[in-house]
């Protein structure tokens, strides 16, 4: 085997590892940013929930209040 094919399938190993390496972070990285954004909805939506729930209660308790009048 010739010397310049094996300085190049070892240069070209070394690339394609650190190619690979590069394509994994990338992934890894919106693989994040997606679970980030899930958990932002996730409060989001905890805290429409949250404000829906106290107006329930306020609309009841004000109900249960215009009952116990009459």
């Amino acid at each position: 085997m010739p010397f310049w094919l094996k300085a190049s399938s070892l240069v070209g190993s070394i690339m394609v590892l650190i190619a690979l390496a590069i394509a994994f972070l990338k992934q890894l990285i919106a693989f994040i940013g997606f679970l980030t954004f899930a958990f932002k909805i996730a409060i989001v939506l905890l805290f429409i929930a949250v404000i829906g729930g106290v107006g329930f209660l306020i609309l009841r308790s004000m109900n249960d209040r215009k009952r116990s009048s009459d």
